[in-house]
């Protein structure tokens, strides 16, 4: 998909284009494009839209609100320098960070347009833990401005802004490539993304692997593949294979940082070992083609099935039916309005924009807004309000009624149901499946080996081995990630229906963000 860029200041007489609230200001003149002056308006008109008083306009009639007040430190910006330099002397990623816990921090994008950027920011967005809250986007098809509201998902998430805005800022098309953390400009490109192995020994206890991706996450290590395995003596000989976020794992100085930081928490009596993976292929999942069936399947059991524990609970059973899809074609001459109201879930942005860009359905305005009811209980979500005006890949407005319900269907079952849970019996053991979509470029979804252990860990309940491999199925490619899972006297799994029905509801709402 296209991604997303903001209107100039229109003349005096013109109606105004829709406002997007944000505390940056836009330093280049935009050329005007009618959807945003006609659609904004009359999707204002229909109360789906308000933007805020005239004499707060900024440039582009976009509003600058004033800084946050309180709290030491409210209304930091992290913006300019010399990565903002490479795409022109802009600010092409500036954040305004909250002054105080729970506050949002507004990150808003500038910058030249490409296919699916807008689904590559959320995807960083999320690996860093954070939640998006609100946003706005909007393009020309030439250049895109984009602002995300976010949020940790938690106060044990150790966030590191300047970090993110360079990550971001490696991301900005531009006539030609921008530094990536200053990088000397005289230095050659860097190459093909490079892989590498953690070799981690150590005495097992509940919740270690999770401990372990923890802080593989705060140290922005990316985990690719896994492969965790128990010896008699009770070690546990955990193998990671894994990409570096800040591209600085081939120095011995951040080698050495990520054993310490491993030690500091699992204690001295781990060994830890990182080396180039040299020939890193993605691994592959076979699972039998009965329980393939079942866990890929279009829609979600109510049920347990004679292979597998998969049932929805009540509140998600609830949940099912709130989602709901809409075209219009009557507001814009040259853009099809879909509308999206479902329940508020972890990456559920990400998801809409993972598959308008699958798709190949171009997004050229987009506001997500989101009802906070529910926020205040916990394990409840509120409801989420998505305005979308598209076009297909070829310009053409989405009017065809096979098109427009294939597009339906496929989103309703992403934002329902993005990932695939279930426990299924091997032999006398006990595994926990979990399986989201992979994108079409490759890329798959983040934090899920996070979620999954972190709901295993709340539990009690110890991982004997882990293993994460890809697989076709449904005409797509899928994740999937198998966890071989303790059975002990405290949590029996293997005789207790309850309990396997009880990890698959934890596992499933910490993925959707419920917990975290």
């Amino acid at each position: 998909m296209r991604d997303e860029k903001p209107p100039p200041a229109a003349a005096a007489a013109a109606p105004a284009p829709p406002r997007v609230t944000h505390r940056a200001r836009i330093v280049r003149p935009q050329p005007q494009n009618p959807v945003f002056k006609r659609c904004g308006t009359l999707v204002e008109r229909r109360g789906q839209s308000r933007g805020p008083p005239p004499d707060r306009a900024g440039a582009g009639g976009v509003a600058a609100p004033a800084r946050p007040s309180g709290g030491e430190g409210a209304g930091m910006v992290l913006g300019g320098g010399m990565a903002a330099a490479a795409v022109g002397g802009d600010d092409a990623v500036v954040m305004q960070l909250g002054g105080a816990e729970g506050e949002e921090t507004v990150v808003t994008v500038n910058c030249p347009d490409q296919t699916g950027l807008g689904c590559d920011l959320c995807r960083t967005i999320l690996e860093f833990g954070l939640r998006i809250t609100r946003a706005d986007v909007s393009t020309d098809g030439h250049w895109c401005f984009v602002v995300f509201w976010v949020v940790p998902r938690s106060s044990s998430i150790k966030v590191r802004w300047a970090s993110l805005k360079n990550r971001l800022m490696s991301m900005c098309p531009s006539s030609y490539s921008i530094p990536f953390f200053y990088r000397d400009v005289s230095q050659p490109e860097p190459g093909p993304l490079q892989f590498y192995l953690l070799k981690l020994m150590s005495p097992d206890r509940k919740g270690l692997l999770h401990d372990v991706t923890h802080i593989l996450s705060d140290l922005e290590l990316i985990i690719h593949r896994v492969k965790v395995s128990t010896t008699p003596d009770g070690r546990v000989v955990d193998l990671f294979f894994i990409t570096d976020g800040m591209e600085l794992l081939h120095r011995k100085e951040r080698q050495e940082e990520t054993c310490s930081a491993l030690t500091a928490t699992l204690g001295p009596s781990i060994s830890c070992e990182v080396v180039p993976a040299e020939g890193f292929q993605q691994g592959f999942s076979s699972l039998p083609p009965e329980i393939a069936e079942e866990l890929f399947r279009a829609e979600l059991a109510d049920t347990d099935s004679e292979v597998c524990s998969s049932p929805l609970s009540a509140e998600l059973r609830k949940v099912r039916t709130t989602a709901t899809v809409n075209f219009d074609n009557s507001l814009s001459p040259a853009h099809t309005l879909v509308q999206i109201v479902c329940a508020d879930q972890k990456g559920l942005i990400y998801d809409i924009l993972r598959t308008m860009k699958d798709c190949n359905i171009q997004i050229f305005y987009g506001r997500f807004r989101s009802d906070k009811k529910g926020s205040a209980s916990k394990g409840s979500s509120g409801c989420r309000e998505v305005d979308l005006f598209v076009k297909q890949v070829d310009g053409k407005k989405v009017t065809d009624p096979a098109k427009q319900d294939a597009l339906r269907s496929r989103l309703r079952s992403e934002t329902l149901h993005p990932l695939r849970v279930m426990v299924v019996g091997r032999g006398p053991d006990t595994e926990l499946l979990v399986a989201n979509p992979v994108e079409a470029s490759g890329k798959g979804r983040p934090r899920v080996f996070y979620d999954a252990t972190l709901a295993l860990k709340a539990l009690g309940i110890c991982i004997f081995s882990a293993e994460i491999g890809r697989q076709a199925a449904s005409e797509r490619h899928w994740e999937v990630y198998r966890f071989l899972l303790d059975d002990s006297k405290e949590f029996p799994l293997a005789s207790s229906l309850a309990n396997r029905n009880c990890v698959v509801d934890r596992a499933r709402k910490t993925l959707m963000g419920c917990y975290n």
